[in-house]
């Protein structure tokens, strides 16, 4: 979807600062927002491409008003009241008040490491044919969708060139909305800095995208 969280390109925003030597955390309760995060993800209740779409959603004020947990942490919430796991007042004062509804799995301490290790695979086997080839000119469509998408606004319309196939993932325009994985190619697509930012900058300077076969002509 078109909103805040898609900052590639924007422009008034300021540079990055990097910090010398960068945290995992600046704070406690961020710690646990990605404690939290973890385990309730980990329930079953909902998938990734589910998450990334509750925390763009938030309202664009709130979005860029929030840090990035914070962000993470009001997503959290937002997952949890439209799975059933809480309601609003539960939220509001941290306690029960409804009984827990059954899970699909719990992380208990000594599961955690394990997962974080392990991570989660998002390639498929397919049966489709890949449709471009390296080498092979290609364009990204000018997709406007209202649900989420992994096409950055900053490349839609404009032409690349495939440079490496990854082979068929999880289709997240898909699996966001709880319709399956659909597993589509997915391609890293290299663009000239001058195509997507206009003739003053250099040919030689490229970005690379990698871009699902569905957005691609």
């Amino acid at each position: 979807m078109n909103s805040a969280h898609d900052l590639g390109g924007m422009m008034g925003f300021g540079p990055i600062e990097h910090e010398p030597a960068d945290p995992n955390f600046h704070a406690e309760w961020e710690e646990r927002v990605f404690a939290l995060t973890l385990a309730v993800g980990a329930t079953g209740s909902w998938n990734i491409d589910i998450s990334r779409h509750a925390r763009e959603s938030l309202p664009p004020a709130q979005y860029l008003s929030s840090s990035y947990y914070r962000i993470w942490l009001d997503g959290l919430e937002k997952l949890m009241l439209d799975a059933g796991l809480v309601n609003e007042q539960e939220i509001a004062d941290g306690k029960q008040a409804i009984p827990a509804k059954p899970v699909k799995n719990i992380l208990t301490a000594e599961k955690v490491m394990p997962a974080m290790m392990s991570g989660s695979p998002y390639d498929r086997e397919t049966q489709a044919e890949q449709q471009f080839a390296v080498g092979d000119s290609v364009s990204a469509k000018n997709i406007n969708s209202k649900t989420h998408t992994r096409i950055p606004r900053y490349v839609r319309g404009k032409t690349g060139e495939v440079d490496k196939i990854h082979g068929c993932h999880v289709f997240p325009d898909s699996n966001s909305r709880g319709l399956g994985e659909d597993p589509q190619w997915l391609y890293r697509v290299k663009f000239t800095a001058r195509e997507i930012w206009g003739a003053e900058h250099s040919l030689k300077d490229l970005i690379f995208v990698d871009l699902w076969e569905p957005y691609l002509e």
